[in-house]
């Protein structure tokens, strides 16, 4: 989707970008659309690889607040991730602050797979890949953290998950704020309706890494229809693994059956969806559909293009806060 946060970058400039990072040039690029945030192009090699170039955000655009240095994030989670032998693309080269961009830019080997969204599966096979997306969500999860919940990176931290959630939480209510964000109640319910029920994250004690993007088109497949990536680690946090379950389930409900959480618990992740973990869900999608709704702001999406999500992102938010008064 086309977004103000994309940058144009020129031939010169993708070349001059790769033959200093990977020392060579580029003899084809592709613009890749599918992304929201970042600029990503497909670019062949004269050494013959084929990579994918990631450049944040022009340095002089605000963005939300919780995506301050995006990919420096993702690196992250490709420096904790890789050594588990999750399946990943490999970074090549990063960089950050990079003088020629004011910004940052990461280098990936390129998938020859196709996203889950753009392949033609039976229920059975879809089944069979939520078990295996929940298997790696588990190992995901497994990452120790250091004791700090939230984005590190973003500022929005807190020593207790209660307090980076509303540290998170508050930044987004913020940025609506800033962007004037039609919303289907007032900002004052919706932040009096999370502080009120912000006791149920108390249960939450050890930081989880969350990648919290997980959706169909950040899933690549291979021919036979098995794994080959999980691509798209900007939104990572650290925080809670049944937050994780709100993206793939998005506009749904998380359900005990799903084959997603049989995976999960089959590779050693547990989750219990008790009373509190339903209002800790509810929690983490207000946030997930507050992030669709004020991310216009910055991005100012295509009408055409965006109007959909935004609906569906309204009528669901006004049903989580549903669950949240009661």
């Amino acid at each position: 989707m086309d977004s103000r946060t994309k940058r144009r970058l020129s031939p010169a400039q993708l070349d001059a970008l790769a033959l200093d990072a990977l020392g060579a040039g580029v003899v084809s690029s592709e613009e890749l659309a599918d992304g929201f945030a970042n600029a990503v192009w497909l670019l062949g090699l004269a050494d013959g690889r084929r990579v994918v170039l990631k450049v944040g955000p022009p340095p002089d655009l605000r963005l939300l607040t919780y995506e301050r240095n995006l990919l420096r994030t993702e690196a992250m989670v490709y420096s904790l991730a890789a050594p588990l032998g999750l399946p990943l693309p490999s970074l090549l080269h990063a960089a950050f602050d990079d003088p020629r961009l004011g910004g940052d830019y990461l280098i990936l080997s390129a998938l020859d797979g196709v996203p889950w969204n753009r392949a033609s599966l039976d229920p059975a096979e879809e089944a069979a890949l939520r078990f295996e997306v929940g298997r790696h969500l588990a190992r995901l999860h497994s990452i120790p953290g250091t004791g700090v919940f939230g984005y590190p990176y973003a500022g929005l931290t807190g020593r207790t998950w209660r307090e980076a959630f509303l540290a998170m939480t508050g930044a987004m209510l913020e940025d609506a704020v800033h962007y004037g964000t039609p919303l289907p109640v007032s900002l004052v319910e919706i932040a009096g309706l999370v502080h009120a029920n912000a006791a149920a994250l108390d249960e939450v004690v050890t930081p989880s890494l969350i990648h919290f993007d997980v959706w169909p088109g950040n899933v690549f497949l291979t021919e036979d229809n098995r794994i080959q990536a999980l691509i798209d680690h900007e939104r990572a946090f650290w925080g809670d693994p049944l937050a994780e379950f709100i993206t793939p389930t998005i506009f749904g409900e998380v359900r005990d059956d799903d084959p997603l959480l049989v995976g999960y618990r089959a590779a050693g992740g547990t989750i219990r969806l008790t009373g509190a973990a339903e209002i800790r869900i509810a929690l983490y999608q207000v946030y997930l559909y507050l992030i669709l709704l004020v991310e216009n702001g910055p991005r100012q999406y295509p009408e055409e293009s965006y109007a959909r999500i935004r609906d569906l992102a309204t009528q669901s938010l006004a049903r989580s806060l549903d669950v949240l008064r009661r």
